[in-house]
């Protein structure tokens, strides 16, 4: 019997690139299955190219049916459960209270608390499984920050945010992020150590961008020298161009080329409202969340051997998070904001 399914251009392109980029081998295999399956190939030779029994090619294309893309991607790895999950609750609330320094102390702590002992490798797997991870201990002026940031948010960025979520008024979180063609370390699973090679020069992709709160769109003015106050107009025009028809606010931080008369006065002109972040706060600026996203898709041990290819790379990522990267972006860029009351504070 055949089976018909429906390929949209877009639908294709993706499972052209996902199925030699996807990191997941058998979901490389579905994307392979269903590319060929819109070819029109018949069964038995896709079956054979793609190294399984018709029977789980049909599997495939009910994945795609019932679910698009995002079902193909779909897998259910099993996991063997440990004892330990039993006491996960109980774990999880005493190294909150009393976080340990190694994993000989994690160890440690288990047995006591457990009776259980496991090998240092099981309990790091333990704690990595169960998002109990390192956590870097700094240094701030913890009452004043904490203050400054809970009062910010309450009384100036969620009202702003609740009028966005009913399409009362545009919220863009607003930065800069600086490129340079440099090396991106990153981390690989391999036997052997691997060196990246580096590019030479020291160029640098500026870009100034305005990331819509509600709709992850991105408003971007670009230049390969410096960002200055004129780059701001040139945004804050950009974004009165859109014509949204609702008050525009911007969340920023205090960049002097950002917090400067030439940018206020453009801003009152266009009416654009300005809120300015409390210092020492990326954690209450959206954009960041992004900027992050782009360094590690498209730059984390990557080698681009010239400028171009390089800004080409970066281009292509931020005029992709409406398609590509949409999915990955939706989860990433949520309004929920990290407070400093809600993290651990030691010697306080």
């Amino acid at each position: 019997m055949t089976i018909q399914l429906k390929f949209t251009p877009d639908t294709l392109s993706i499972l052209n690139d996902e199925r030699y980029s996807h990191p997941v081998p058998l979901v490389q295999r579905r994307m392979e299955a269903l590319w060929l399956k819109s070819h029109n190939l018949p069964h038995s030779q896709i079956a054979s190219l793609v190294g399984v029994c018709e029977n789980t090619l049909r599997d495939y294309f009910e994945l795609y049916r019932e679910g698009g893309i995002e079902g193909l991607k779909t897998v259910r790895f099993h996991r063997p459960g440990s004892q330990l999950d039993a006491h996960l609750t109980s774990l999880e609330a005493y190294f909150k209270e009393h976080p340990p320094a190694t994993i000989k102390k994690a160890q440690h702590d288990i047995e006591t608390l457990t009776g259980i002992r496991r090998s240092r490798t099981q309990v790091r797997a333990f704690l990595k499984k169960n998002s109990i991870s390192v956590a870097a201990k700094s240094a701030c002026s913890l009452p004043k920050q904490i203050h400054q940031q809970a009062e910010y948010l309450e009384h100036t960025l969620e009202p702003r945010l609740n009028e966005a979520r009913v399409g009362q008024r545009a919220v863009f979180f607003v930065d800069a992020a600086h490129f340079v063609l440099a090396p991106f370390l990153g981390f690989l699973w391999s036997a052997v150590r691997l060196f990246i090679r580096a590019p030479a020069g020291r160029q640098r992709f500026n870009v100034l961008g305005a990331l819509n709160a509600i709709t992850h769109e991105l408003i971007a003015v670009t230049n390969d020298t410096y960002i200055t106050s004129k780059e701001v107009c040139e945004l804050l025009q950009k974004l009165a161009d859109l014509q949204v028809g609702v008050p525009i606010t911007l969340f920023l931080d205090n960049a002097r080329y950002q917090k400067c008369a030439l940018v206020i006065e453009a801003a009152a002109r266009l009416h654009i409202e300005l809120c300015f972040l409390p210092s020492y706060s990326p954690n209450l600026n959206l954009i960041e969340r992004l900027w992050r996203f782009v360094k590690k898709e498209c730059l984390y041990s990557t080698y681009y051997p010239s400028f171009s290819p390089f800004k080409a790379a970066i281009t292509d990522c931020l005029a992709q998070t409406h398609s590509k990267h949409k999915t990955a972006l939706d989860s990433l860029l949520t309004l929920r904001f990290q407070r400093f009351e809600k993290a651990q504070i030691m010697g306080v």
